[in-house]
């Protein structure tokens, strides 16, 4: 029987704010346990929370960049559990009036695994967004031997939740949302998003069903997953899971399970709670939030999309739609290119160069492309020297390993190289008639059809010129001569 899988993911982001959500202590990954606390964050008695306004700043534009609704009041509820990492008892969240409403999350063909782009199911699939709330982080879990220690550097930081509808089918769709809805939150500057530092995590709510017409199947959540391999990979272990408990005649029930990377599996946690189970009401201690103003200042900074910045790429620029999506990727280096490309003739050519020749030199430094050696309009100069036909493709790698290296300019590398092309065609015909006339069997293949005698006959000539001559106007004057 062929099963169908339905699955949802509830997100959560760390905003990039200096201090907590509701108190002024530091937000600051990798210091030292417990150092980062004060009687509002650790729910000592007397202690009242007040909401971080950059926080609501950074939700708001969360929402516009994801295009959410967002209603002109929302308000802070108590979510009530006890668990040793939750100082209150109790966690501040948004329950039944959150921060953001809808919005959706396209899954461009770049965002899916690589292994998987030649095999998209549904090429340009949008996931539907239900809501983004906004609530304050947990402290985080340190398990030992033989103890587990909390620390309360984490407890309180300003954290979004965004919870799609059930709209992802596959382990690899829900790898191409992640990869946007991570792409999107550092574009907008929302958070750093760094999966390795539990800046962005994930639960996945995942069932399978025997067809269409049937039911939704019992719902089961996989928890805080902190990669997006580790997602994909958490999957595909735990939809055969179901099917098979399922085949067996058995009955799946829902529960919470955690994923072991290291055996391949998920594992029970918990059966699934509910959420009468977690008693919400209003936080008395908040007052509701008017978002107009949120929304306004969020206007100002809301960046152009990457989708958006891909298509005016491909229009703007006439380059790929594969070079665009590449470079629009990263903030960054599509910044970069734009600037290089200013009063380019021809920003394909710079396109090349950039993603082929800078990105693979970076790489090799160990460079971000903030600390990029050189500058845009270095690259657009020996761009330029390449389209112009003064030195050849082959010749501009050589002087692009050289100006990375040494910081000099195109133009300088090329003057004390002596790299010039010779475009004369003058000069250049004289040399054509010389090798036709020294090399008659190629030059009677080639008038007997055989296309590929030419490429003998202009390296003879790139020969005699040594490597100056035009390669381009090189063959062109040898085949009009040898057509007559």
């Amino acid at each position: 029987m062929s099963y169908i899988t339905t699955i949802g993911l509830e997100v959560h982001v760390q905003l990039k704010t200096q201090t907590k959500m509701f108190c002024g202590c530091r937000v600051e990954h990798g210091a030292d346990p417990n150092t980062h606390v004060c009687p509002t964050c650790l729910a000592l008695p007397g202690a009242l929370p007040v909401m971080n306004h950059e926080a609501l700043n950074l939700t708001a534009l969360a929402g516009l960049m994801l295009g959410c609704q967002i209603p002109s009041i929302c308000k802070f509820d108590r979510k009530n559990y006890f668990y040793p990492d939750v100082s209150k008892n109790y966690q501040i969240s948004q329950y039944d009036q959150p921060f953001c409403l809808g919005g959706e999350v396209p899954l461009h063909d770049l965002a899916y695994p690589k292994d998987a782009q030649k095999s998209i199911r549904r090429p340009g699939w949008k996931v539907r967004l239900t809501r983004i709330h906004l609530e304050e982080d947990v402290a985080k879990s340190l398990h030992m031997d033989t103890a587990t220690g909390i620390d309360f550097n984490r407890c309180g930081t300003p954290l979004l939740e965004i919870v799609s509808e059930p709209d992802m089918a596959d382990p690899e769709e829900v790898f191409a949302y992640l990869t946007v809805l991570q792409q999107v939150m550092v574009y907008g500057g929302i958070s750093d998003a760094d999966m390795e530092k539990g800046q962005m995590r994930c639960d996945l709510n995942v069932s399978v069903r025997p067809s269409e017409e049937a039911p939704l199947g019992t719902k089961i959540e996989i928890k805080n997953l902190n990669s997006i391999s580790g997602a994909r990979r958490a999957l595909a272990y735990e939809i055969p899971r179901q099917i098979a408990v399922l085949e067996s005649g058995g009955r799946l029930e829902q529960e919470t399970r955690r994923w072991d990377d290291g055996r391949g599996e998920t594992t029970l946690m918990r059966s699934k709670e509910s959420a009468h189970d977690y008693r919400y009401f209003p936080d008395p201690d908040l007052l509701p939030v008017q978002t107009a103003t949120m929304v306004e200042a969020a206007k100002t900074r809301k960046p152009e999309l990457p989708w958006e910045k891909r298509a005016r790429f491909v229009s703007r620029y006439g380059i790929t739609e594969y070079d665009a999506a590449v470079l629009a990727d990263d903030r960054s280096l599509s910044a970069w290119f734009e600037k290089a490309s200013e009063q380019s003739s021809k920003p394909k050519t710079i396109a090349n160069y950039l993603l082929n020749d800078l990105l693979s030199a970076l790489s090799s430094s160990g460079l971000p492309i903030e600390e990029c050696p050189l500058q845009p309009e270095v690259l657009r100069e020996l761009a330029a020297l390449v389209d112009a036909g003064t030195i050849s493709s082959r010749q501009g790698k050589e002087v692009f390993a050289e100006m990375f290296v040494s910081g000099k300019s195109a133009g300088v590398i090329v003057r004390e190289r002596g790299m010039e092309q010779v475009s004369d065609t003058g000069a250049i015909e004289s040399l054509a008639a010389a090798v036709i006339a020294e090399h008659p069997g190629p030059a009677e293949d080639f008038r007997s059809g055989k296309e590929a005698a030419l490429n003998f006959l202009k390296g003879q000539v790139m020969k005699r010129s040594k490597g100056k001559a035009n390669p381009q106007l090189a063959g062109d004057i040898l085949a009009r001569l040898l057509r007559g």
